[in-house]
């Protein structure tokens, strides 16, 4: 009896198979992509159309958005699908695998772009968190370990939306639409492949990164994505008005800001990828503690004479050509324009007092200057974390106390005269679950920054020798008396929760000694020696106006003015 019952049921499941084939539906033909994997897919999604490196005819779509490509089924087959495989929790298994981007995962998760350990390590520092701004911190850690702690919780909730880890639509409106990992950069937004329906078509993926990718996250802080294109946040007035309205001139977040003079690399139609190199943003294997030192480019690459082309790493750019001319020319990665590349003008920027300068600190036309950020945490309120997507105690406020954009503050980093500009000049205040301030701490650092503003016109004479705001100074009237040079500054400080601050726009005063911090340990404002010379030459300049004068022939620090004479 035993024995019968079991080939009954065998019987049964027989049957059923036979009957479950009969009726499920098959495609007439099978589609095969040129690697020959059976693509149930590309069945139903007969109308996607992807740019010839990611084909689906030739990858297939579980390549990439992984699922069941030999299922029927819809559910079946969409069961542990990714919608972006560039997502850095996935990215092993879709863009990194063998014969793929393997190679590329390394790099891009080491990088600045996906660690944040520069922003963090020095959040933590400047808060009095760290011992240095070395640290090795992530945000991958911070995602994994929910680790926690003012400063920290500071970024989770201000700063944690601009690193690759974010997964690209988590959030509502422009802030969705940043992070994603690789697609990030290479996903185009409302850009789809050539014969494409935007409705029915898959996203355009390209290797060509426009400059609008880069500035979704380069908008804040340095500002210099959208300083490079001339856009300047104002002061959150909405002027100049409109038809009687606030300006519609606004960026994300609600901030207003005024056009100005864009970067000459700009006005030319260069994108960011013209200039900064594959490695300088995906990466080169290492997780640096700061973007000096991934950083690869510089001005001297392309505008000095000699051999062109060799990055500060050694490594040659590849979009530099010679001309029938022999003239070298860069070519635009997007367009394929040509822009022919010029020496510095001999005379002056090879000029003997000028060694020091780096380029940007001469040809920067302007630079975006946040003054006084008073953040406030207040502990009967809660705020989104960023990383987490929960909301959390404690809500984050902060204001600024003013924002400029004219005369450039100059410093010397190691042994370069570089511009600097208000890093995080943090005024901090903390308020309990009960509504009472339970503590409140400052701190003022100034940061080297290459704001992107490069202009073909170097700044005036003036405009470093006298203005007193360009040499670290701060606005004020300087004088001598006596023999020795006199400061008084227009900005006294502000009183706040944590006390008087220096003067916001004073990086040191007239005797040389620091007023702020620095960003790094080897930047620092002019010294009185360098001061003493620079404003020497400021009282030259009043009647020897222009850089080629005969008195500045030879000229060296340690002759005396008639001035200085009768004095």
């Amino acid at each position: 009896m035993r024995n019968k019952l079991v080939v009954l049921a065998l019987l049964l499941v027989i049957f059923g198979l036979i009957l479950h084939e009969n009726l499920t539906k098959r495609p007439k033909n099978l589609t095969l992509t040129t690697t020959g994997q059976v693509e149930m897919c590309l069945s139903c999604h007969q109308d996607e159309k992807l740019d010839p490196a990611h084909d689906a005819k030739v990858l297939g779509c579980a390549a990439c958005h992984l699922g069941d490509p030999l299922a029927i089924g819809k559910d079946t087959a969409h069961e542990g699908m990714v919608m972006n495989p560039g997502d850095l929790r996935v990215v092993e298994k879709t863009c990194g695998v063998e014969g793929c981007h393997g190679a590329d995962v390394v790099k891009v998760k080491n990088s600045l772009m996906a660690t944040n350990r520069g922003i963090l390590a020095t959040l933590l520092y400047y808060w009095g968190e760290a011992p240095h701004q070395d640290g090795n911190f992530s945000v991958e850690k911070l995602i994994k370990s929910g680790e926690t702690s003012l400063a920290l919780d500071y970024y989770r909730k201000l700063c944690g939306t601009c690193h690759l880890w974010k997964q690209k639509g988590d959030l509502p409106g422009f802030f969705g639409e940043k992070g994603g990992g690789c697609t990030a950069c290479h996903h185009i937004k409302g850009k789809t492949p050539p014969g494409g329906d935007p409705k029915k078509t898959h996203p355009l993926i390209t290797k060509k990164v426009p400059t609008e990718n880069c500035v979704r996250c380069h908008n804040r802080s340095g500002r210099v994505g959208i300083s490079y294109s001339g856009k300047f946040e104002a002061e959150n007035y909405g002027t100049p008005y409109k038809d009687g309205q606030l300006s519609s001139k606004r960026l994300p977040g609600d901030r207003f800001y005024l056009e100005l003079g864009d970067d000459i690399h700009h006005a030319k139609g260069m994108a960011c990828i013209d200039c900064h190199t594959r490695n300088e943003i995906m990466g080169d294997g290492t997780s640096y503690a700061h973007y000096e030192e991934q950083l690869e480019i510089s001005c001297q690459i392309c505008h000095r004479n000699g051999k062109k082309g060799l990055t500060r790493k050694g490594n040659q750019l590849n979009n530099l050509v010679s001309n029938k001319d022999g003239q070298v020319e860069l070519i635009g990665k997007l367009d394929n324009k040509k822009h022919p590349l010029h020496a510095p003008k001999q005379g002056i920027c090879d000029y003997a007092g000028h060694k020091r300068l780096s380029c940007e600190s001469c040809h920067s036309a302007w630079v975006p200057q946040c003054y006084g950020c008073h953040v406030k945490r207040d502990k009967s309120e809660t705020h989104l974390d960023k990383l987490t997507l929960k909301e959390t105690p404690g809500w984050w406020q902060e204001g600024r106390s003013y924002i400029r954009y004219e005369q450039p503050m100059l410093a010397v980093w190691d042994k370069e005269v570089v511009i600097v500009t208000p890093g995080c000049q943090d005024i901090v205040t903390l308020v309990d679950k009960d509504g009472n301030q339970e503590g409140s701490f400052k701190r003022f650092t100034m940061a080297a920054l290459n704001p992107h503003t490069t202009s073909a016109k170097g700044r005036s004479c003036a405009d470093c020798h006298i203005a007193t705001k360009t040499m670290g100074l701060g606005e004020g009237r300087v004088w001598r008396e006596n023999g020795q040079w006199r400061f008084t500054p227009l900005y006294q400080g502000e009183e706040t929760t944590a006390g008087k601050t220096v003067p916001l726009d004073g990086y040191v005063d007239i005797n040389g000694t620091p007023l702020q911090h620095s960003s790094r340990p080897d930047l620092r404002p002019f010294n009185k020696q360098e001061l003493n010379g620079i404003l020497r030459v400021g009282l030259c300049l009043e009647c020897h106006k222009t850089y080629d004068d005969p008195a500045y022939k030879n000229y060296t620090v340690d002759k005396a003015c008639p001035v200085y004479k009768e004095e």
